[in-house]
């Protein structure tokens, strides 16, 4: 990968549909998992991006639908954004203007340290580390926005 691609307004540049592959290695055990579909970025009442990601989940061999919902509220700065669960408890700060941003959220005793990183238009990344007594993870995840 290259250098970073700045953006301007992430809810701006996040809106869309966007094709998803994202491998999960569990650094403890070697196990290795893989998720493919799509996620949509649509208008929220109010301001904002309704983030809806869907797809075949892969792990140990056995394939199950995964769904996950995620809000993307306008941020304290312009051009930034506020993410939240589906039910509105935070999860981190997202602010793309040097076109590369890492975020933490502990849960619980276990702390995910995520990096995401805008490479042009039309691709980005995100990946999370996830430690503590629970877990052991690093979770990447490519986006490729659909035209």
């Amino acid at each position: 990968m290259g250098g970073f691609w700045p953006v301007a307004d992430v809810l701006a540049h996040l809106a869309g549909r966007w094709r998803v592959e994202r491998t999960v290695r569990d650094l403890a055990s070697g196990d290795e998992g893989r998720f493919e579909g799509v996620t949509v970025f649509s208008p929220l009442d109010g301001g904002g991006l309704l983030h809806e990601e869907s797809g075949t989940f892969t792990w140990q061999g056995v394939a199950r639908p995964a769904t996950r919902t995620l809000r993307f509220l306008p941020g304290a700065s312009p051009g930034t954004a506020d993410v939240r669960f589906a039910d509105g408890r935070p999860f981190h700060h997202l602010d793309l203007t040097s076109g590369r941003y890492v975020a933490d959220h502990p849960c619980a005793a276990d702390l995910y340290r995520g990096e995401f990183t805008v490479t042009d238009a039309d691709h980005w990344r995100s990946v999370w580390r996830v430690g503590g007594p629970a877990k052991d993870l690093v979770l990447t995840t490519d986006y490729v926005r659909e035209i």
